[in-house]
């Protein structure tokens, strides 16, 4: 498909992952992006969370980065309310058991550490709501499976609830200095090999 074209956005908060409005309240990708009509993400973002969100016309990258056997990492920078255990660390790590759809799923490994230093991101608009006498942190939770919602309820299922969301990487392709609004056109070969795609 000679005129593929590759785009990646930082969603910002509050916006759903589609172009087209359920209600007249929903704010779209369509609010922030002018884009050809059939440029769709790859994958979604939670209306809830932000950051790294690849938009193609390329159905193939769809089924090379969303079909399970393939593993693609994603990494998300998550604020807690707290500041989590080195026990709780390790159940995120060797896997918790979530509900989904009403079913109990127990979730892969995954990388995770607490982030010593505040990740350089834009400020939420509009601000998370943080409580005075509840200390916040920041984790690195990398994933290779992306069920529904699933950060938030493995964090909740360890006892820290999220308090902001942000997707920051997909293999080797980062959000970097982006800001929430921002987009990129990307070359295939550039965005294949970011992705570690043949």
């Amino acid at each position: 498909m000679s005129n593929s074209q590759y785009y990646i956005i930082y969603k910002p908060f509050g916006v759903l992952s589609q172009f087209t409005k359920e209600v007249p309240t929903h704010k779209t990708l369509g609010d922030y992006f002018q884009l050809p009509k059939d440029v769709y993400p790859v994958g979604r973002l939670d209306k809830d969370s932000e950051g790294l969100l690849i938009l193609t016309n390329d159905s193939s990258l769809n089924h090379a980065l969303l079909h399970p056997n393939f593993k693609h990492e994603r990494t998300y920078w998550v604020q807690v309310e707290g500041i989590p255990t080195e026990e709780a660390i390790q159940q995120l790590q060797k896997g918790v058991t979530i509900r989904i759809n009403k079913k109990e799923h127990k979730t892969l490994p995954a990388k995770v550490q607490l982030l010593e230093q505040l990740p350089n991101l834009p400020e939420r608009v509009p601000p998370i709501r943080e409580r005075k006498n509840i200390p916040t942190s920041w984790l690195s939770i990398s994933l290779v499976e992306g069920k529904n919602r699933q950060v938030r309820r493995m964090c909740a299922g360890v006892g820290f609830p999220v308090l902001r969301l942000v997707r920051a990487s997909i293999v080797g392709l980062k959000i970097d200095n982006m800001q929430s609004g921002d987009i990129q056109e990307l070359k295939k070969e550039d965005l294949k090999k970011l992705l570690n795609l043949r």
